[in-house]
């Protein structure tokens, strides 16, 4: 890839979002439709990319800044069905497809199949929670598409490392792959929380908004990097230290500091800035290998077998979210009816019909399935060639852009046909944002006479953003009502300094 490509790309993906936004499409699939007929143009060269540059530069950050967003109430709230999908899910699919794969592709071997199996094995829900809001999804729905892109990534890798090694002929088993995924996750937390207290003391002694951003944009590189020398869950090490910065720089009072508030808005923008980059750079690259895919020797084998492992990846991934929530829906219902205590009576409740129907559809998969795909070896241990690699990796192409246009451009016209009423929820957002704005009112101080204007005027919105934190410890508000209001606060502390 050269950087003319680069400057194309991001300048398209520019005119392009634009255009789309206008007419209220979603335009990451715009992108990746014009990038698949862009590749047939004669002349156009290979986009290609080693996968340890797609894991180590575009993951990190766009699981970091989706972190950033995702409360920790509502991920301990829904951690059942969280786990569900994130492991229990995914080791299904990867099971069912790599099943499959051997039945398909009987020539490159059983363990090659589960390779294939455990390379689109994880849906990227990331995209599709970014535009949540805009679709009327409820806020759970969200919560719990949410979680499980924090935690099946991790799970996916894992199970991939094992199948790889199955191939190289070393023995795996499923109890080492379960002792393998606790120890690299305890390992990569250990890791994320250690570097989020380290960037969090560092930073408050910066005094500098560009060098406290600077700082922390390192940290989802640095946090996952470190883990995966150390072979550890790079992805979860990014998704500790995130919770822990964000959680800490904007609800902790001890965290708060002089100037903190003009670095929390110069880090929303830069954010916001990267993700779009990042998010238009990955479904370019996705549409940009059609051409090569279809035009490989043995193509009609795997586009046979890619179609079907495509239907069977999005029916999997129904039929495991409907049995796992049904399950849970008449275990719970059961059990209200046999309450024979408070504490059963109050357990939460599963997800709705609508819920399950929303969250089933949501599988496109996405970067990461392309990355563990480029990052099969060309040879295995004993030096012959890794069997079916080229096969592994046109398949997982297809089946990527396969699901992004077949649910991803139709998860916004269902989550209108399934009309599900918001009416209570944001009633209850609104109540919620009223009590805190009442929080921060009854907060602010008169000006303290001991005080000059300049510090009298932070102190007042110091007192403010602790009321909110108090708030949120409290369960009177919500993290995200919270992050609004500091939000807020942080603006009116820049226009008084102005």
């Amino acid at each position: 890839m050269n950087g003319v490509q680069l400057l194309l790309i991001v300048g398209v993906g520019i005119a392009v979002t634009a255009v789309a936004r206008r007419h209220r499409i979603e335009p990451g699939w715009v992108i990746v439709v014009l990038a698949a007929a862009a590749s047939f143009i004669p002349g156009v060269p290979r986009l290609e990319l080693e996968s340890e540059l797609i894991l180590a530069l575009v993951i990190p950050p766009l699981l970091y800044s989706a972190t950033r967003n995702a409360p920790v109430t509502a991920f301990r709230a829904n951690l059942k069905a969280i786990i569900y999908l994130g492991v229990v899910t995914v080791v299904l699919t990867a099971a069912v497809l790599g099943w499959l794969s051997s039945l398909l592709l009987p020539s490159i071997g059983v363990a090659a199949a589960f390779v294939l199996g455990t390379v689109l094995a994880p849906p990227d829900t990331i995209t599709t929670v970014s535009h949540g809001d805009e679709m009327g999804l409820p806020k759970r729905a969200t919560s719990i598409l949410t979680g499980e892109s924090l935690v099946n990534d991790a799970t996916a890798l894992t199970l991939f490392t094992i199948a790889i090694a199955a191939v190289n002929g070393e023995h795996a088993t499923w109890g080492g792959g379960v002792a393998a995924f606790f120890r690299n996750a305890l390992i990569g937390i250990a890791i994320g929380g250690g570097l989020s207290t380290i960037t969090l003391l560092i930073r408050r002694r910066l005094g500098n908004p560009t060098l406290e951003t600077s700082l922390v944009l390192l940290l989802p590189f640095t946090a996952f990097l470190i883990a995966e020398e150390l072979h550890a869950s790079g992805i979860l090490a990014v998704v500790a230290a995130a919770f822990a910065v964000t959680i800490n720089l904007t609800l902790d009072p001890n965290f708060q500091y002089p100037g903190g508030y003009r670095t929390r808005l110069q880090e929303e923008q830069v954010w916001k800035t990267l993700d779009f980059l990042l998010e238009t750079f990955v479904f370019a690259y996705i549409g940009l290998q059609l051409k090569w895919v279809i035009s490989s020797p043995n193509s009609a084998r795997t586009l046979v077998a890619a179609f079907v492992l495509l239907i069977a990846a999005i029916v999997v991934r129904l039929v495991a979210v409907f049995v796992l929530f049904g399950r849970w829906r008449l275990r719970y219902d059961r059990i209200q009816r046999r309450a024979a205590s408070f504490r059963s009576a109050r357990r939460p409740p599963p997800p709705s019909w609508k819920e399950t129907t929303l969250v089933g559809w949501t599988g496109m998969r996405g970067i990461l399935t392309l990355a563990a795909a480029a990052g099969i070896p060309e040879h295995t241990a004993s030096g012959a060639p890794f069997p079916g690699r080229d096969a592994i990796q046109a398949i997982a192409l297809i089946v990527t852009l396969g699901t992004l246009l077949i649910q991803g451009t139709t998860i916004g016209w269902l989550a209108r046909r399934l009309k599900f009423d918001l009416t209570t929820e944001r009633a209850e957002y609104r109540a919620m944002r009223a009590r805190g704005h009442a929080l921060v009112e009854a907060a602010r101080r008169e000006p303290d006479a001991s005080l000059d204007g300049v510090d009298a005027v932070d102190a007042s919105f110091d007192a403010q953003r602790a009321a909110v934190g108090t708030a949120v410890r409290d369960r009177v508000i919500s993290e995200e009502v919270a992050r609004e209001l500091i939000e807020d606060l942080d603006l009116r502390q820049a226009a008084r300094h102005t």
